[in-house]
This record gives C-alpha cells, structure tokens and sequence, in this order.
C-alpha cells in the first residue's frame, strides 16, 4: 500500500504548443495492479474471473521498506499464466528510504526479477521519489536497464510533482513505460481522489513528455488517522493499521468521480494517454475495494442505480429490533445520510458507522462517515425500541 504523500501539489504553468488531443473510438486498455502480499483462494479467483477485462496484470513481486528490509511475495504462477495475459512485476520502494542508498539497491532490486524473469513482460520499479531526489532515480534506472534482458520493457511510476523537475526528460527517457498515479498524491484532507485534478494532470504531463503513458487509477478505500499535533499518523488500506493513532477518517475513490474521469477520456484524450492501470484489482474479501461487479461496471461505463432500503429486524424481546441497511443493487453504494426510524420508536442507538442524531423525532440514525455497503449485503446499523413499528424506514441519501 503506497503511504499517501502529506505534500501540497501544484502544476506548474507549462508553455509550448497545446497538446494532442483524440477522441477515443474504443476504449482504452486496462491493466491491474495485484498488490496483495498473500495470493488467498480470493485473490487467485478474482484474476481468473477479470481476465476478461484485463490487458496485463502488474503483480508486486517485492518491496523494501523504509530501512531497506525486503519482503517477498510467492506468486502462483500457474494461475496467473492460465489467464494467458502478460504481467509486468513490480518492485515496490518505499519512498522515504535514504537517497544515499538507492544505488546499493540495484543488487536487490536484480535479484528479485532474475528468479522469475522468464514470466515476465515487463519490470517496473514504484518508488514515489522526492522531486529533488530525480537526479540520483534516473541514475539508478539507467543502470538497471543495462542489466535487464532487452526483451523485459522497463516501465515506472511517476508522481504529478515530478513535473516541476527539470530531470523528468532525463529520467522518462530511460524506461520504456511510464504510469501517472493521480491518486493518494495530495495531502490526505484533500481526498483520495479528484478527477478535474486527475484531468488536468494527465494534460499537462502528456504535453511536457510527449511521450506514450498510462494513468493509476484508483478503486480502493483507505482509513487514516492523525496524532494530536495533526500529522499523519498511519495508513490503513490492505494492511492493518499501526498502533497508537487516533481520529481516523475514510478517504474513499467514489466509483462515480472515478467514472467521470473515464468519461472525460472517452470525450477526448491526450495522444499519448494509451491506457489505464488500476489499483488494486478487487476481491471478495478486500474490505478496502471496490467490488468486482462495481469495478466491471466503471470499466464499462455505467453504473445502475443505487437501491439501498432501510429496514427493522426483531431481536430477543419483544419492543427490541435491529435496525439494518441493505443493498439490494448490483454494484456499491456509498452510505445513505440518515436512515429515518418509525414514529414508533421512542429509543435507539446506532452501530457500524451510524450514530444517532442529538435532536429530532422521528429518531434519526445518521452516517459518521462515508463508508460504501457492498451490492447484495446488508449492514447492522443500530438498535431501536419501538412499539409496534413499520419495519421499512425512510432512507435519506
């Protein structure tokens, strides 16, 4: 899980001729990142089933850490060769590792990909590095391309703020690929995610490199939580989060700005945008991702209507019952405002992300977040005391 960057991020003004813009026949290509460190029976089922929709995976093979120490992950490669799309493997950096030792990672970085080469389409190297560190990177990429076999592309992530760098053309020309990531770049108050942002990035960077690229795109979740001074304190996505964080917050991708982007592209693209990178391809027990139905349907370009109900469900004594939330739709849907209970219901409280509001009648149980309830689940949200309630209730998006 990439630590979200807590920098503030400008564009800088870029002269020259404005750049190429098509519009998009077809769809562009989607690739998917598979950033789990443990291959479950999940994750190997939602590759098989997406490999319809996938043109090549991007599976993480390592990462170091901040200090340097590596961890490995076991790919089942006959699974994923049974989906017959090409995969690119991923070495992930962590951004913060001391400039002074990345050239002593080119070992390591090597010996992770020779094992596993002969599977491979493609390298690429995720290391969010400081804009005034690009010097160094690009020294490094060099080097490694000289030790890769020629036939492996050599591809990279690249951060927005790069582009206030005058080294970007020196380090873009090394590799073969470049992915933009336009997600979890900004400082986290301002969101996971904005696709007027994404837009103008994406435009800018295809005019300053000209250059064939891709765009990271997110469907995933993220909680993060602060220290009392205000700094971020941890990051919780795929990973559990560290102890000693209070105040945590949801930064979610919401499928809809995702799919405003994606129209955006459909309208008109730059020339050299030639397709998407998605992270992380969802599973049925990532709590953090999108589902698979609604990720598929982001891909297609459409999302049906949202159908969630609010409902009362008995409990042991007579005057106590469940008060639930229920998605009855085929893809996400974010939390509703409020769930209004019946005239009825003289006591309640709420649970799993729902309080109940300070004044009102009829009570009100009312969303602390902007958590999502997955397509066919249902969600216990409260308890009430009612006599003799309507069981279905008003559900306030």
């Amino acid at each position: 899980m990439r630590l979200l960057a807590a920098v503030l991020l400008c564009v800088i003004g870029l002269s020259g001729s404005m750049p190429q813009i098509r519009t998009t026949a077809a769809p562009l290509p989607h690739d998917a990142y598979v950033w789990q460190r443990v291959w479950t029976p999940h994750v190997i089922s939602s590759v098989s089933r997406s490999s319809d929709i996938v043109r090549a995976w991007r599976l993480l093979l390592a990462e170091a850490d901040a200090s340097g120490r590596w961890t490995t992950v076991t790919i089942p490669w006959s699974d994923v060769q049974a989906t017959q799309r090409p995969v690119v493997g991923v070495i992930r950096i962590d951004g913060r590792l001391d400039e002074a030792r990345i050239p002593a990672m080119l070992d390591q970085v090597a010996a992770r990909i020779e094992p596993v080469s002969a599977a491979l389409a493609g390298v690429e190297i995720d290391y969010d590095c400081p804009t005034s560190k690009l010097a160094t990177y690009a020294r490094f990429l060099a080097a490694l391309r000289s030790r890769l076999p020629p036939a492996l592309k050599l591809s990279i992530t690249a951060l927005p703020t790069w582009m206030m760098s005058s080294e970007l053309e020196r380090l873009t020309r090394t590799v073969d690929e470049i992915v933009l990531q336009v997600h979890a770049v900004d400082d986290p108050r301002r969101g996971l995610f904005d696709p007027d942002q994404a837009e103008r990035w994406v435009r800018d960077f295809d005019r300053r490199i000209r250059r064939p690229f891709r765009v990271a795109l997110p469907a995933y979740d993220v909680r993060v939580t602060w220290r009392p001074d205000g700094r971020l304190a941890s990051v919780e996505g795929e990973m559990p989060l560290r102890a000693g964080a209070t105040k945590g917050q949801m930064l979610s991708a919401a499928p809809e700005a995702v799919l405003k982007f994606l129209d955006a592209t459909r309208l008109g693209a730059p020339e050299g945008l030639v397709g998407i990178a998605w992270f992380r391809l969802p599973t049925d027990a990532d709590s953090r991702a999108w589902s698979l139905q609604t990720w598929r349907a982001v891909i297609a370009g459409e999302l049906p209507a949202v159908r969630l109900s609010g409902g009362l469900v008995p409990a042991e004594r007579a005057d106590l019952w469940t008060v639930t939330l229920s998605n009855d739709g085929p893809v996400d849907a974010a939390w509703p405002r409020q769930v209004r209970l019946d005239a009825g219901c003289e006591a309640a409280d709420g649970a799993n992300g729902f309080r109940l509001a300070a004044v009102g009648r009829p009570l009100v149980l009312e969303a602390t977040g902007n958590g999502r309830l997955r397509a066919n689940r249902k969600r216990i949200i409260g308890w009430a005391r009612c006599t003799e309630p309507e069981r279905v209730l008003d559900v306030v998006q």
